[in-house]
């Protein structure tokens, strides 16, 4: 996947940025770059192989000190979104800011 100058400009609006035309070349470039990256990270067979927890896990045996995962604060919700302006079930509603 590569983007254009095109999408770069619908994405610039989007994030309410004003690049000058050699700015968005030079991001159109960077992005593709990363694109590329991704591509060839996809390409490599990982089939049979287990995720790392841990990165030194590769190299040697680690015991991770994870934490309980255990609730901790009441849920307090309603008494939150009192203040907000609107809501609906349990959400904030926001205005629309993508068109």
């Amino acid at each position: 996947m590569s983007l254009t100058s095109t999408d770069i400009d619908r994405i610039a609006k989007l994030a309410r940025l004003e690049l000058q035309s050699h700015e968005s070349e030079r991001m159109l470039s960077q992005i593709n770059g990363f694109f590329d990256i991704v591509e060839k990270m996809r390409a490599v067979d990982t089939t049979g192989l287990e995720p790392l927890a841990h990165p030194i896990a590769a190299i040697r045996d680690i015991a991770l000190r994870l934490r309980e995962d255990v609730v901790t604060e009441p849920d307090q919700r309603e008494a939150n979104q009192r203040s907000a302006p609107a809501v609906e079930h349990g959400l904030f509603l926001v205005p629309r800011v993508i068109e």
